[in-house]
């Protein structure tokens, strides 16, 4: 339990896939008391069966939910049970235009509202390491900062309702139009007769190498696609930036291009695989 903060609040965590399921835990561990709600029921200790009873009593609401219909759908199934001066935070990836009316569906309840996505999953989400993008007041940051701290290593506060929401889903169109880079790079250098361990050793001391070659190269090598983050979700961030893109007047050729090939993985069957399966359409014919 952290000390010195007096009487734990309560926290209503809603989806319990890969990164929610972890936050709980780790809610769990540091001493908050935990609701929780899951499409699929867990049988968790403090999981309830409709997302109403979850949020009953809750000081904040964490929704760690899949896309834009489910979290409008789940939000209109809490909007009456949410009291007056609780907290929701909104950590799914969702369009900017939802983001915008949660916030607006907040205020006519006297429900306070953080746009709050995040990055990192499976691994950093156990270990307490995500990355949170928030836009919101200051006051109302530090007002939550205890509760994200524990299943954080920082929190970014990227402006106001809305500006965490654009920041998540701009760097979710660098991360899959660069793991596609990657797999293009990697399969032409393995076709021209390159040893492919050997290119990937060769890029990540690149200029060009970073985390996300380190994290997925080596997997990718093994051919290791257990979900870190599916190839459905990044499939459905790439259309909402695109969305994003389209709202402003900006086309997006690059990430259009990446979004058309993880649709048609999808459709034969690798939208549960990690994005970085994306290889498996260039190495198909080896």
């Amino acid at each position: 339990m952290i000390s010195g903060t007096g009487p734990m609040k309560k926290v209503a965590v809603l989806g319990l896939g890969i990164v929610g399921s972890r936050v709980r835990e780790n809610l769990i561990k540091a001493g908050y008391p935990v609701s929780c709600w899951s499409r699929t029921f867990r049988e968790l200790d403090g999981e309830t069966k409709t997302p109403d009873e979850a949020v009953e009593g809750a000081d904040f609401i964490s929704m760690y939910l899949k896309d834009v219909p489910m979290t409008r759908e789940v939000f209109g199934k809490i909007k009456g049970s949410l009291k007056g001066g609780c907290i929701l935070l909104n950590h799914s990836t969702i369009n900017l235009s939802t983001t915008l009316w949660l916030a607006e569906q907040c205020r006519e309840i006297g429900c306070k509202f953080l746009d709050a996505p995040f990055t990192g999953s499976k691994d950093a989400a156990a270990e307490g390491q995500l990355l949170y993008y928030l836009g919101g007041s200051e006051e109302l940051i530090d007002e939550v900062r205890p509760v994200l701290q524990v299943s954080s290593k920082a929190v970014k506060r990227c402006g106001d309702i809305g500006a965490g929401t654009v920041v998540k889903l701009g760097t979710n169109l660098i991360s899959a139009s660069y793991v596609q880079a990657m797999s293009e790079a990697l399969v032409i250098a393995e076709k021209n007769g390159v040893d492919p361990k050997v290119f990937a050793d060769c890029a990540m001391a690149n200029a060009s190498g970073s985390k996300m070659m380190e994290m997925k190269y080596p997997l990718m090598l093994k051919g290791d696609f257990d979900a870190h983050f599916t190839m459905s979700n990044m499939l459905k961030d790439s259309k909402y930036a695109m969305e994003l893109g389209e709202s402003v007047g900006v086309d997006l050729p690059g990430i259009s291009v990446v979004s058309a090939q993880m649709e048609m993985m999808c459709e034969r069957g690798d939208d549960d695989l990690d994005y970085s399966a994306l290889v498996k359409a260039l190495w198909q014919n080896k």
